[in-house]
């Protein structure tokens, strides 16, 4: 990947999103369905876009919120709707319109007290939490946020009743109505005016805040961390939980700095990222630049994305941990910490994340759920409790509470920054200490990501290939073992293809939204192993893809 110059730095004024400008196309700007870019599309985590690109305006909004409706009558639920929305610009305004429509269909919606930001863990956590010893009117939810996306983007997710995002044949199906009632005029949505709906008795103010914050000790060891006296840095990214963190703090008695209380929907104050756009990755070490380059002055410090639904860990020791390896650390601590957990449940990674984990698994006696790359094919294990623990690479993870029970089934950045904590707290040595122990035991991982050009017609046939279309036998130098084009947890098309041999894997997955596709690589050997599988990979790839193209 090409790193931009400017990488790392403080944006200039030419690098904020123009707001004036962008809300005004929310409004003004009307999608035209026969083209690709500006219908409705749900990916990994819902609808994202922007309105300047025509890919997320009102009709858009107003069309999904129908088609959410329409689901909900098709499938009785009929219980509450905790709506949440992150800072980003567009998310008010796609707040507005969903309220709208919610209201004109009689949706009884939960929105934050005090028109307060929602996290993403806080929605699927107040889902469970109101559904527990239910049977009947049941919730579900809305998230408005596109998550660590750069500041001109918006986005718009369902959770489903049991507090995950939507499974796939859910999304298609809300998707797919989207689209018919986009193109047939909006002639089905349902809508009254803001100030009405507002007021509408079917509308209830909720306070998300205090319910999660008093339920932490239920999966995070609090009082472990109070009693150590450990020095604290968090920083919410001026994301949905900037106002959580004090709260936290205030709770459990802990000595925590918050180094960054500014809500500013252009983000003016993130360094910005590889590509020189501003973008709320807690993974990234560019974007991570103002919590880095002050770490010393905390005994720990972490940072969530915008919608805190990823973290970012930042030790003494170690600078910045690349997401693998504090999920290896994670789960070797929760594993050997969580006695009430059911020795038969298990971890559950996607395909693209390191096999540290799988070793760390089988040192500590545990199965791997491997999957395709989605929280959402995590939620059900989450949920019935057959998954202890859920992650990805991208920094996403949740975990079951103290006593096995679920917690949430949707990522939650929250609670992994916090369990860094404990992990300090209680034995004295950082995730970063903790991981360089890991590899002394189980050998030492090298990975990466990077991407590649692709026409929309190659990441199609990307998205479709097959085991026998793959001709090479080696791969750097090791034969290849295996071909996988589904998930072996779960048997579910990854959309790409993933190639292991004994000393590594490569996994090529094609861009839902841009003209690229994305390599995953790992080797257990060294960085020039490494860097070869990767070059042969992209060989691989390129060659398969243009010859079927």
């Amino acid at each position: 990947m090409q790193i931009n110059p400017n990488a790392g730095k403080q944006p200039d004024l030419s690098a904020l999103v123009d707001l004036p400008g962008l809300i005004t196309s929310y409004y003004s700007d009307l999608p035209d369905v026969s083209q690709p870019g500006q219908r409705i599309a749900f990916g990994t985590s819902g609808h994202r876009g922007s309105a300047f690109d025509i890919s997320f305006n009102e009709n858009h909004i107003l069309a999904i919120t129908q088609a959410i409706c329409f689901y909900r009558v098709l499938k009785k639920i009929d219980g509450p709707l905790f709506l949440g929305i992150d800072t980003h610009a567009l998310s008010v305004p796609a707040s507005v319109s969903a309220l709208e429509v919610l209201a004109a269909n009689s949706v009884e919606v939960m929105i934050a007290d005090n028109d307060k930001y929602t996290p993403t863990p806080v929605i699927s956590h107040a889902i469970i939490c109101y559904n527990r010893g239910r049977t009947t009117g049941l919730a579900d939810g809305i998230v408005i946020t596109p998550s660590h996306n750069p500041p001109r983007d918006g986005g718009f997710k369902s959770n489903s009743k049991n507090g995950g995002p939507s499974s796939t044949e859910v999304s298609k199906w809300i998707q797919d109505k989207a689209n018919e009632i986009l193109a047939a005029g909006l002639k089905e949505v349902k809508r009254m005016p803001y100030a009405k709906a507002l007021s509408s008795s079917t509308t209830h103010r909720y306070d998300y805040t205090t319910p999660y914050v008093e339920d932490l000790s239920s999966i995070i060891n609090m009082d472990a961390i109070s009693r150590s006296g450990i020095y604290i840095g968090a920083d919410p990214m001026g994301g949905a939980g900037v106002h959580y963190w004090a709260r936290i703090a205030e709770r459990y008695k802990l000595n925590m700095t918050i180094v960054n209380k500014m809500v500013d929907p252009t983000f003016r104050f993130m360094p910005l990222d590889w590509d020189g756009q501003i973008r709320m990755d807690p993974s990234s070490l560019y974007a991570m630049q103002n919590l880095v380059t002050i770490k010393d002055q905390f005994d720990i410090a972490f940072a969530c994305d915008t919608d805190h639904d990823r973290h970012g860990i930042v030790t003494r020791s170690a600078g910045l941990m690349p997401p693998n390896h504090f999920l290896s650390v994670a789960i070797s601590y929760l594993l050997q910490n969580r006695n009430a957990w059911n020795k038969t449940s298990v971890i559950g990674k996607t395909v693209v994340t390191s096999q540290m984990i799988d070793r760390v698994a089988a040192k500590l006696g545990r199965k791997i759920y491997d999957v395709p790359v989605g929280f959402k094919w995590f939620s059900e294990g989450l949920f019935d409790g057959s998954l202890c623990f859920g992650g990805e690479e991208s920094a996403g993870a949740s975990f079951s509470r103290m006593d096995g029970s679920v917690w949430t089934t949707d990522k939650d950045g929250i609670v992994p920054a916090l369990l860094s904590a404990e992990i300090l707290a209680v034995t004295g040595k950082d995730p970063g200490e903790q991981y360089q122990a890991l590899t002394a035991e189980l050998g030492e991982s090298f990975y990466d990501r990077v991407e590649a050009k692709a026409t929309a017609t190659q990441r199609a046939q990307l998205g479709k290939i097959s085991a026998d279309q793959i001709q090479s036998k080696e791969l750097a130098g090791d034969k290849i073992l295996n071909i996988l084009t589904q998930a072996p947890g779960n048997k579910a098309s990854i959309a790409g293809i993933k190639i292991e041999t004994e000393n590594g894997w490569f996994a090529a997955r094609p861009s839902g939204t841009e003209d690229i596709y994305k390599i995953y690589a790992e080797s257990f050997k060294d960085e020039k192993h490494l860097k070869q599988m990767i070059e042969e990979a992209q060989s691989i790839v390129d060659q398969t893809i243009t010859k079927n193209s």
